[in-house]
């Protein structure tokens, strides 16, 4: 039983590395658009009480894309509904490429968050901060170029 165990965190960290495996430097730069996918999600709420989820669990899609030219992350979906945020800034500073951005959210519904995110430029790995009124959100993944 522990072997099977050693033998899926092994598995796991092969698949969660896979994207680092074959990417450049000069791809994460922002000349090349990347795909992503959020992984691992902490979930923060106002009484401090944080939670750990699959990111799918707190409504992420399984990838998205980063558009530099349209300046915008778009989930990756098969629905008409693409969900999309505007990202307002980018700025590549000691090996990381930082993108920010805010969002409104569902309309009508008072849920929008600012968020910020950094992608190491020598292995594509991926760290997303999202925070709202009554929310926090820390999420881990990688991006490889499209």
């Amino acid at each position: 039983m522990l072997r099977n165990k050693l033998i899926w965190m092994i598995a796991a960290a092969v698949f969660v590395s896979f994207p680092a495996w074959n990417v450049k430097a000069a791809s994460l730069d922002g000349s090349h658009n990347l795909l992503c996918a959020p992984q691992i999600a902490i979930e923060c709420g106002p009484d401090g009480q944080c939670e750990q989820a699959m990111a799918a669990s707190v409504n992420l899609p399984s990838f998205f894309q980063i558009d530099f030219s349209a300046k915008e992350l778009i989930a990756v979906t098969e629905s008409e509904d693409k969900r999309s945020s505007k990202i307002k800034s980018i700025e590549a500073l000691d090996g990381k490429l930082f993108l920010q951005g805010a969002d409104d959210g569902i309309e009508g519904i008072r849920d929008g968050l600012a968020w910020s995110m950094s992608i190491m430029q020598d292995t594509g790995r991926l760290v997303i901060s999202a925070s709202g009124g009554n929310e926090a959100f820390v999420v881990f993944g990688a991006c490889t170029p499209r």
